[in-house]
């Protein structure tokens, strides 16, 4: 079934919150690159905040299909974008309680370590752990 808005929201928020946190809590804690802290936590949290509102467009555009569907591969394109976008807020525009000095080779490991990983997660471990989220649009609740 084709997701809607509201699954779209719930199913991004969820994923955010689960495996986008596991994956940049090693960063935060400077495991893995400079220890910048909160600020990889904040920046997930703007890119979650952001593909709220990215999520309202690719619901749109999502209807010119003519199965309207919205295939994985667009999904994983859609990160791309979603990623210089927020690259740009960051280093452009200084996103508040950003560190403007993180290097974008470290931002574009981190955001890439998560996107792929809540993509492997919406492709997989949604349909196993969830059987019937695909069948209510993506809801959750």
């Amino acid at each position: 079934m084709t997701p809607t808005l509201l699954g779209r929201w719930q199913t991004r928020l969820f994923l955010f919150a689960t495996v986008g946190v596991l994956i940049t809590l090693p960063f935060a804690l400077g495991i893995i690159g400079p220890a910048f802290g909160a600020g990889y936590f904040r920046i997930l949290g703007y890119v979650a905040f952001f593909g709220l509102g990215w999520d309202i467009l690719y619901n749109y555009l999502q209807k010119f299909r003519w199965d309207r569907d919205w295939p994985g591969v667009f999904q994983l394109l859609a990160g791309i974008w979603e990623a210089a976008f927020v690259a740009c807020g960051i280093k452009l525009l200084g996103l508040p309680s950003v560190p403007k000095q993180l290097p974008l080779l470290w931002f574009a490991i981190h955001y890439s370590l998560v996107w792929l990983g809540i993509y492997i997660a919406s492709q997989s471990l949604m349909r196993i752990l969830f059987p019937h989220w695909r069948f209510r649009g993506g809801q959750l609740f």
